[in-house]
């Protein structure tokens, strides 16, 4: 039978899943029945005592919250016993108040922007997924969020000027936030596009690593961008695309080798340059950690066949001891709920959930610059 506490967690996860329904209409997710377990008969004959002290703690438990238990009648030893199987909570509020922390006053706060998006956007195709957008929403940020939509309903041909981010003429608000908020915009509006071009195009900077162009005394570092016309000085038999700047900068010489610097999730911008995509030898080799292996995978999302290098079990065990647990801005680094992931290996997903079990008791993250930058160059196996 489960605790107070396991069954606290089962509120929680249903909390998380279905508070932006439940709130805007679409699921009723309470009243719920949670299930306590149920033993098998052995097992409740082999220690009934266990279970009766257990009866009593639910009971006590229950009865100051105001909760009501579900029982079913068991056969112990020829003789009938209650035993509870089900705790009923009535109400979203009242799971907010089981967990606690900051849940009531979430559902507070959700309540009333939900009414702000019913009176003042009738126009939104999805209210549950709009009100999950602006849940973590600062009050300033919110605010921000309703003045950019009302500006584009005013006059929807706004979306079709053109302008960068930071052109749009609406006073504090600067162009990093309409960036990040651009999801938001949209689901207000029910545009489906804001018209923003991009500040400038994407580029990517990246380093020649073949000894023999070397010694001519030739520029070692480029850059491209997209949509430019460009031709590398080589056409490259290897790429290595790695997260850290200097390790791409000082990657040993290699022979036709280019090392580009990576620059976050997904690849759409390398992708964009025939001669990288189409390097007969292609490597990504990121950090050890759930970022780099969600960038691995964003890289083979868009259509790159990277493969990866030093991202395996083996070379996890063997640096392991050089990780930390603090990511770079010093906050530390927690378990988490593991993305899908489609595109990693089986030896990379296989080091991806280890660091994000919650019973894992290594470092969670190993940082590149950690393993030398020899034994990344024998793992090309050139």
């Amino acid at each position: 039978m489960k605790t107070p506490e396991q069954v606290v967690a089962d509120i929680e996860r249903r909390l998380s899943k279905h508070w932006h329904t439940a709130i805007a209409g679409g699921d009723p997710s309470f009243p719920h029945a949670f299930p306590l377990g149920r033993l098998t008969r052995a097992a409740l004959e082999a220690d009934y005592a266990a279970v009766h002290a257990r009866t009593i703690q639910w009971q006590d438990w229950a009865k100051t919250r105001g909760l009501d238990l579900a029982y079913e009648n068991r056969s112990v030893k020829g003789t009938s016993q209650v035993v509870p199987t089900h705790l009923g909570v009535d109400s979203l509020d009242r799971a907010a108040a089981i967990v606690g922390g900051a849940w009531p006053s979430r559902l507070e706060r959700a309540r009333h922007r939900h009414r702000v998006l019913q009176e003042r956007y009738p126009q939104i195709a999805d209210h549950d997924r709009a009100l999950r957008l602006v849940d973590q929403y600062t009050p300033l940020d919110f605010d921000l969020l309703t003045t950019v939509a009302d500006w584009y309903l005013a006059d929807p041909a706004r979306a079709g000027l053109g302008v960068t981010p930071r052109q749009v003429p609406l006073p504090g608000v600067h162009a990093k936030w309409l960036q990040a908020h651009t999801k938001g915009v949209l689901a207000l509006t029910g545009l489906n596009d804001l018209g923003l071009r991009p500040a400038h195009p994407s580029r990517i900077h990246f380093t020649y690593l073949d000894p023999a162009y070397r010694a001519t005394g030739a520029r070692v570092h480029d850059s491209a961008t997209v949509d430019d016309t460009f031709t590398p000085a080589y056409q490259p038999d290897v790429v290595l695309i790695s997260e850290n700047k200097d390790t791409a900068i000082h990657f040993p010489p290699t022979p036709g080798g280019i090392a580009v610097e990576g620059h976050g999730f997904g690849g759409r911008t390398a992708a964009a340059f025939a001669w990288l995509a189409g390097a007969p030898r292609l490597f990504y080799w990121g950090d050890i950690d759930r970022h780099g292996y969600e960038i691995l995978n964003g890289f083979r999302a868009d259509g790159l066949p990277v493969t990866s290098i030093l991202m395996d079990p083996r070379t996890y065990e063997a640096y392991e001891r050089y990780g930390t647990d603090t990511d770079k801005n010093g906050a530390a680094i927690k378990p988490g709920t593991p993305k899908p992931l489609a595109h990693l290996t089986g030896p990379e997903r296989t080091v991806y959930l280890q660091l994000l079990d919650t019973g894992h008791s290594g470092h969670r993250r190993v940082e590149q610059e950690r393993i030398p930058l020899t034994a990344a160059f024998e793992a090309l196996g050139l």
